[in-house]
């Protein structure tokens, strides 16, 4: 009798190699993981104490849905190396929500909840969406994220935002930040930007790839040294906390934020067809549709698990995907090691403390060079648009980027629509979405299946390169 080898995706490393290899891909997204907890949670001026735990119910639910794309259940799960953290497309529509009085965080849990069972549902009708997404599409879409989010790390890298919400005698009212711009701000900024650039320029292997990382760390280290950093809160934290569901409270449920969240969540699967079609490609398994609707419907069971667990949309991280073509490590369970990893680190409240007292300015050094690289991976497959066979490409991409752009340079440019519409319409991300897709099809028209197909992957190899 013939016994079938193992193939390479379901072959298990020795624990000696496990656990080096799940610590290696857990440190490659740690950075971006845990961002959009910081970013969310101070948008929204919660106190110190509950963005240390948004942080931990982000790493927990990170962790939790891991899990379920790699290791998988009946119907759920792509069972491919795959790590799953929040994504930077939601930020946008999120900072949207956050300031708006009535909608807040627990709006913004309803709206996660609905797109996580929305996805859940949508996932057998993704391979046919997907042809509203070429390249020319989530070029332009992942462009416009990265310069909207480059608000947010520039502000971090001046001190936070200009202007604090203050109550005074009982009023809400706008004062200006007396730390916004101080010069030993931008400096420690300044350092953790070069000392990231010095670790790309020369640094090898899992030191260029975790340089992020490292500038924080370093960044740290030299407010530490000044006295820009308190680890008191820190010291105060315990060791071991359970994330318990709606902590915050029970989720509320808009009609607006719900449609946002949704249509970000067509966005945040598109992205995912593509990493898991390179994925495919990388680890040498037929990704047939059957495979692309469990993964897909693991991406809304992430994001429901999210929306319950006091966090955020999931998706699947590229830098990751890179790091399986780097490494050519192709088992699924050296992710979900990692996704275990990510588990334990968020019952750990000490070190979302830690992470929680990084000085914003030293966040700003980091965020202006994640940021930046989406932007930079919006050009990349841009570049690899045609637009000598379509001129029509030009005008896609140019009129939705400057409507994408409204919201940030123009703040009140809608302020005469209906107050329900505005969680849509501050949302550059999303106007440009639906701009570009509606003006590709105009234009262009739609796109064959196989060429979808074909696009997909393409626009997912040039991101896991960027």
């Amino acid at each position: 009798m013939t016994v079938s080898a193992v193939h390479p995706v379901d072959a298990a490393p020795a624990p000696a190699r496990l656990v080096p290899l799940a610590l290696q891909h857990v440190l490659v997204m740690y950075a971006g993981a845990v961002a959009v907890p910081l970013i969310i949670g101070r948008a929204l001026n919660l106190s110190p104490a509950e963005v240390a735990f948004l942080i931990s119910a982000d790493l927990f639910a990170c962790g939790i849905a891991t899990l379920v794309q790699c290791v998988g259940f009946p119907g759920v799960g792509i069972r491919l190396p795959v790590m799953m953290g929040v994504t930077f497309a939601a930020v946008g529509p999120m900072l949207a929500m956050a300031a708006s009085p009535d909608i807040g965080l627990l709006g913004i849990y309803g709206s996660v909840i609905a797109a996580g069972l929305f996805a859940i549902l949508a996932a057998p009708l993704m391979g046919r969406l997907i042809a509203l997404f070429p390249p020319v599409v989530t070029g332009t879409v992942i462009l416009v994220i990265g310069i909207s989010l480059m608000r947010v790390g520039i502000n971090w890298a001046g001190g936070g935002q200009p202007t604090l919400r203050q109550t005074i005698e009982g009023q809400a009212v706008q004062v200006a930040n007396p730390a916004y711009g101080d010069p030993a701000g931008l400096g420690l900024a300044l350092f953790v930007l070069l000392v990231i650039l010095a670790l790309v320029k020369w640094g090898r292997g899992f030191v260029a790839n975790v340089a992020v990382l490292l500038g924080v760390v370093a960044g740290c280290a030299l407010a530490a040294m000044i006295g820009a950093m308190s680890f008191e809160r820190v010291g105060e934290a315990a060791w071991f906390g359970l994330v318990l569901p709606f902590h915050f409270g029970m989720p509320t449920f808009h009609l607006v934020p719900i449609l946002t969240m949704c249509l970000v969540m067509i966005v945040v699967m598109v992205e995912s067809l593509g990493m898991f079609l390179a994925l495919g490609q990388m680890t040498g398994r037929v990704v047939d549709k059957a495979s692309l609707t469990r993964g897909l419907r693991a991406d809304g069971v992430g994001t429901l698990i999210g929306g319950i667990f006091n966090t955020f949309p999931y998706t699947s991280f590229s830098q990751n995907v890179g790091l399986v073509g780097v490494t050519g490590v192709k088992s699924r369970w050296v992710t979900a090691a990692g996704g275990a990893i990510m588990l334990v680190l968020g019952l750990m409240p000490k070190l979302s403390a830690l992470v929680e007292s990084v000085p914003v300015t030293v966040l700003g050094g980091a965020g202006i060079v994640m940021f930046g690289m989406v932007a930079a991976t919006g050009i990349r497959i841009l570049a690899g648009v045609d637009y000598a066979a379509s001129r029509n490409n030009l005008f896609v991409v140019a009129v939705s980027i400057g409507i994408g752009m409204i919201p940030l340079v123009g703040p009140g440019f809608f302020h005469h629509l209906p107050a329900g519409l505005q969680p849509l319409l501050e949302s550059g991300i999303l106007l440009a979405t639906l701009t570009a897709v509606v003006l590709n099809l105009a234009l262009n028209g739609l796109a064959s299946e196989a060429q979808a197909r074909e696009n997909a992957l393409a626009a997912s190899a040039v991101a896991d390169h960027a």
